[in-house]
């Protein structure tokens, strides 16, 4: 049996910032920060300014952002921010 992975797609106006496979996001939500596993739940959830940080391969990733959007449904995590 294969593990699951999330599709994480981090894009801003400068163009996109991460695009592939990760075992977890954690986002700066409006209402506190909240991670993001593989099978969670759909929701749509403003972010606010701080990091959103990412685990792919074991390896540990961060974005400063400003705030924005995530997106969460069926394994797909779309993330649309401002970059601080």
């Amino acid at each position: 049996m294969s593990e699951r992975k999330l599709h994480i797609r981090i894009v801003s106006p400068k163009g996109v910032l991460f695009d592939g496979e990760a075992d977890k996001v954690t986002l700066p939500g409006a209402e506190g920060k909240f991670m993001v596993l593989p099978r969670h739940a759909p929701i749509i959830s403003a972010l606010v300014e701080g990091e959103v940080v990412y685990s792919a391969e074991g390896v540990e990733e961060s974005v400063a952002i400003a705030g924005g959007f995530a997106d969460v449904k069926d394994d797909t995590v779309t993330v649309a921010v401002e970059v601080a």
